[in-house]
Parts: structure tokens; sequence; C-alpha cells
């Protein structure tokens, strides 16, 4: 499992962190390509900034922002960032450290799902981004069928320490409901790809998940949406 070299040069640990909120996240990387030549782009839920610094890697002159709820997350993350707010997203008055249109990215890799409200920062985090700029989300399906598979058969909620059924998620999402929250605020979707995992949790069994792939029922097999919108 490949974690940036720069995390070890602080003498950190991994055990010291849950590895669903500090990897560093090819295929958002792979996303922010559909902007050519970012200048200024804002991660929203940075963790330790391990998506930062492979991002920089990449876009060697680009300003990387990022906002951290955890205190002691961010603080490592500043280490990698240009610049680190700590707080709430659905507290923090924006327009105090921004302007508007001021982003060409704006990435929520697995956060919007753990807000209480996550159709309004959508939507006023929207006002940040520029014309042209993109919005970068991956959110978890709940339609997978091992979720249903538990409601169904075995009466029960399963609550996990990550994946889609991590206990810290507030809110929870299908496809429709993802195209109808980005609707709502204002952000027209122009890719959305999917990630197949036959087993919920991480498994080299995965590997084989397309050959469970049936025309009409790729929802049960989708473990997590990447989408890419444009205001």
């Amino acid at each position: 499992m490949f974690i940036p070299k720069e995390f070890f040069s602080l003498g950190l640990k991994i055990e010291d962190f849950n590895l669903s909120y500090i990897l560093p996240r090819k295929d958002i990387i792979n996303l922010i390509k559909l902007k050519k030549n970012p200048e200024k782009i804002l991660d929203v839920g940075c963790s330790i900034g391990t998506l930062g610094i492979e991002i920089r890697k990449i876009y060697k002159n680009a300003e990387i922002t990022g906002i951290e709820y955890d205190s002691s997350m961010a603080q490592v993350a500043k280490n990698f960032l240009d610049n680190v707010i700590i707080g709430n997203v659905e507290e923090i008055d924006l327009f105090k450290y921004f302007k508007e249109e001021y982003f060409d990215v704006i990435i929520f890799a697995d956060i919007l799902e753990h807000l209480k409200d996550p159709w309004s920062v959508l939507k006023n985090f929207s006002k940040l981004l520029k014309d042209d700029g993109i919005i970068i989300a991956s959110l978890p399906n709940v339609r997978h069928y091992s979720v249903i598979f538990s409601l169904v058969f075995l009466n029960y909620w399963p609550y996990r320490k990550r994946g889609i059924n991590d206990k810290t998620h507030l809110r929870f999402f299908t496809s429709r409901n993802i195209k109808n929250m980005f609707d709502e605020a204002g952000i027209k979707i122009i890719k959305m790809k999917r990630k197949y995992r036959i087993i919920e949790s991480p498994n080299p069994l995965n590997i084989f998940s397309r050959m469970f792939f049936f025309p009409g029922l790729e929802d049960f097999i989708t473990y997590q949406f990447l989408v890419v919108g444009r205001k």
C-alpha cells in the first residue's frame, strides 16, 4: 500500500491514522487532469496532506490549499500544503479566506457523506469555483448489494470503521441522490465513474469485480462513485 515517503520523513507512523483517510488517491489525481494547468487547488478534508503531496508532483507550481477538521491531521498537512485552514467546513466563513471564483479545482474526496448538510456545502463552495473550473467528489454507493443483503436478510445495519458503512457517515447516496445534489448546487456533472467491488472491504478478489457486471445491475456492485462537475 503506497504512502508518500514525505509522510515518514516526519517520523509519523501509519498505525496512528485511519488508512481510509490518508491514502494519496490516484483516482482523484487522474480526474484533476480534466482541468488544464490548474493554478489553484482546494482539497476539502485534506487529512494529513498525502493527496496534496501527489498533486504537487504533477502540478509543481500550483497553489494547494487544504481544509481539515482534525487539528492533529491539519498540523501534519501544513508541512506539505501552501495553506491549511483548520475548522468545520459547514461553519467556516469561506469569504474570510477566499474570493469568489478563486479555485480552478475543488476536491471533496470522501467528505460529503460525513456532513450534516452536504447539499448546502456543495452549493456554497461552488461560489469559490472559477467559471471554467471543476469540482471533483467521491462518494460511497449505499445501493451496493452487501448493504441490501445485510438489511434484508440479516436485519442489521453494518456499522464499520471504514468503507460504505463507515459509522461516521451521516448521509447516504445512490447515483440518483448524487445527481440531484449536484443539480441543486447548480453544478453540471460532466463525468461519473464507478469503482466496482464484489467484496465491500479491500480484498484481492475485487480484481474480478467486472466478471459480475451485468447491464442494469451495475449499481449493485458499485462501491464508489467518482464525479466531476462544472458550474
